[in-house]
């Protein structure tokens, strides 16, 4: 049997890195909602993301921090922890006819109950769903794009802290990225521009078991 799967961390690593060039705009105070979300309404197509300050101790328990909304030409950041979810940004999450992409969206939406428990997502794609239908195995974001772009998306502030009262750069780009990439994913394998047979990381399945190499 075949696969599209990577195993070797390295080859990542060395890949050219994934830069966000769209502007990102940090939405803190409610009067900014209700003019993102109007932006969001009016896109085909919306990548989604969540980020929560991570737990290094087992007492530590957080609530989500910040959601990525991106469209193909800019990226909205809701700092959550400073607005909550506004009634007007549930409304959009819960459309059924906004489309909207993320990955591992399961973990994303227990995150958002955690902070509106009433919270039911409408109109979203999983990519981890639709990436089995081109015999990709790999289910990570990073693993994904690498095979499909050859590019490296940077995890290095994955645990950095969310709730800061100030995003850095760098927090912005990460976040940007890992909503805007769901978009490329999606647009490029439903556009048939991938063949899986074609991609260098086409093999057995067999062969990963020589290899003792993994990540997420």
């Amino acid at each position: 049997m075949k696969t599209v799967s990577i195993t070797d961390k390295e080859l990542i690593n060395g890949m050219p890195r994934c830069v966000y060039e769209n502007p990102v705009y940090v939405v803190e105070v409610m009067s900014r909602v209700r003019a993102a979300v109007a932006v969001l309404k009016r896109a085909a197509i919306v990548g989604f993301d969540t980020e929560t300050r991570p737990n290094f101790r087992r007492s530590d328990h957080h609530k989500i921090a910040l959601i990525q909304l991106a469209t193909k030409y800019e990226c909205f950041l809701f700092r959550t922890c400073a607005i909550g979810i506004p009634d007007i940004l549930k409304n959009y999450l819960e459309d059924s006819s906004c489309v909207k992409v993320g990955l591992s969206l399961h973990d994303d939406f227990n995150s958002i109950r955690r902070l509106c428990p009433s919270f039911e997502p409408g109109g979203f794609i999983e990519i981890q769903d639709v990436v089995k239908q081109y015999d990709i195995s790999d289910l990570s974001l990073q693993k994904i794009y690498a095979i499909l772009f050859g590019k490296h998306i940077s995890k290095s502030k994955q645990l950095s802290n969310w709730e800061a009262d100030k995003l850095s750069v760098g927090q912005q780009q990460y976040a940007a990225i890992d909503a805007y990439s769901c978009i490329e994913i999606y647009e490029h394998l439903t556009s048939g521009a991938f063949i899986p047979e074609q991609s260098p990381y086409y093999h057995d399945i067999a062969d990963d078991s020589n290899s003792n190499q993994s990540f997420t």
